[in-house]
């Protein structure tokens, strides 16, 4: 029998959210958002499985769990849609011994909060969700999805790091993030899954993960949802010896230090502007540092496609997906640039129109723009965990 599933992707200020309808296939009946939590005046927006928008509120919104309790009245009581079945969250990291959906108890709570550390800006606000609809709506089962849960296939080579063999046992290896968009996008792929592929989640946060036949074999995030290519407001990989130094040299504390690393760096860092990638490219041809911090991201990108085609033996196809992978023509034209030796070469008006396949008829790699779909993918597993 179908069931409705409520879909929550928590982000740092924001919460994305969604219904389907869960059977043979999933059905949408509403996707919304409620953004700026925490900040003077919060939004609160839904649109119905056509994209009609339904609703615009402009609210106080002063944390998850006043967020949540609106979202829920907003689509049952205020437009008077199905009454879910069960919760489904997405998760940043569980931790090493939480690796596969799972229902939700107070014991599973209890050891997820003690994971806090290993994505400080991510599971905070993903646990309040969870809590915040247990508080409010006791009787919803709900399941948790982590991003770490698609890489878990990968070899030692992919999963090892460099330190004292004794810490790999208390869980310190790398992990991998956005798995739920990967899984997503393997799924359409569908055929065409075999050979050597990169697939490039490029938005506030971005990774890459290498396949080998659909099999995960790398990827650039590794023991954080920090470490890898620059992103939005995160450094990505630094030389271990700069946090020693502002350590040492510059009193950084901790907290200092996960505010520089998180927060005032990569895009937002560079820029000095914002950490949003339409903003710069609007400001590049008047502000250096938007110009600079553009071609630092895309030369990270572009390094990691040649770091991870040597990982494969070559690469047959490209995927762009996330925000900006999916929607910055601009942004992919320079990722791609430079890359012909691996056979890539963009067409200019499918790059710009966005279109599904993007590369010439005469390259010898496939590259294609997917959109991704991670809602569907909680969707999924919260229906296989609870109702299969």
């Amino acid at each position: 029998m179908p069931k409705y599933i409520f879909c929550i992707n928590c982000g740092s200020s924001s919460i994305k959210y969604a219904l389907y309808l869960s059977g043979a296939y999933e059905e949408l009946v509403v996707q919304g958002a409620a953004e700026r939590i925490g900040l003077s005046e919060g939004w609160l927006w839904l649109n119905d499985g056509s994209g009609k928008r339904l609703s615009d509120l402009k609210t106080q919104l002063p944390d998850n769990d006043r967020a949540i309790e609106l979202i829920f009245k907003q689509v049952i009581e205020q437009h008077n849609f199905p009454a879910p079945d069960a919760v489904g969250h997405r998760l940043a990291h569980g931790g090493p011994d939480h690796l596969t959906p799972e229902a939700v108890t107070p014991s599973l709570l209890r050891e997820l909060n003690a994971c806090i550390s290993l994505a400080p800006i991510h599971l905070p606000g993903e646990l309040a969700c969870i809590e915040a609809v247990s508080e409010h709506y006791p009787q919803l089962p709900q399941v948790v999805c982590f991003d770490t849960t698609f890489h878990c296939q990968m070899p030692d080579m992919g999963k090892l790091l460099p330190l004292d063999y004794h810490l790999r046992e208390e869980g310190i290896h790398r992990y991998g993030f956005h798995g739920l968009s990967y899984e997503y996008i393997t799924g359409v792929l569908g055929a065409s899954i075999h050979g050597k592929i990169i697939i490039a989640h490029l938005g506030s946060g971005s990774s890459m993960t290498a396949l080998q036949d659909g099999t995960p074999q790398d990827t650039t995030m590794g023991f954080s949802p920090l470490g890898g290519l620059m992103m939005g407001s995160r450094s990505g990989e630094l030389d271990p010896g700069i946090i020693l130094y502002l350590m040492d040299e510059k009193g950084y504390d901790l907290g200092r230090l996960q505010d520089l690393l998180y927060h005032h760096s990569g895009l937002m860092g560079v820029s000095g502007i914002s950490s949003d990638m339409k903003t710069l490219l609007d400001h590049c041809n008047n502000s250096l540092q938007a110009s600079q911090a553009i071609a630092m991201y895309c030369y990270s990108v572009r390094k990691s496609i040649g770091a991870l085609s040597a990982v494969l033996g070559g690469l047959d196809t490209l995927v762009f997906t996330g925000g900006i992978g999916e929607r910055s023509a601009p942004i992919r034209w320079l990722i791609c640039r430079g890359l012909e030796f691996l056979g890539i070469a963009l067409d200019p008006q499918k790059n710009d129109a966005d279109a599904d396949v993007i590369s010439t008829d005469y390259g010898q790699c496939t590259v294609r723009v997917i959109p991704t779909n991670e809602d569907i993918m909680i969707a999924r597993h919260t229906t296989d965990v609870l109702f299969k």
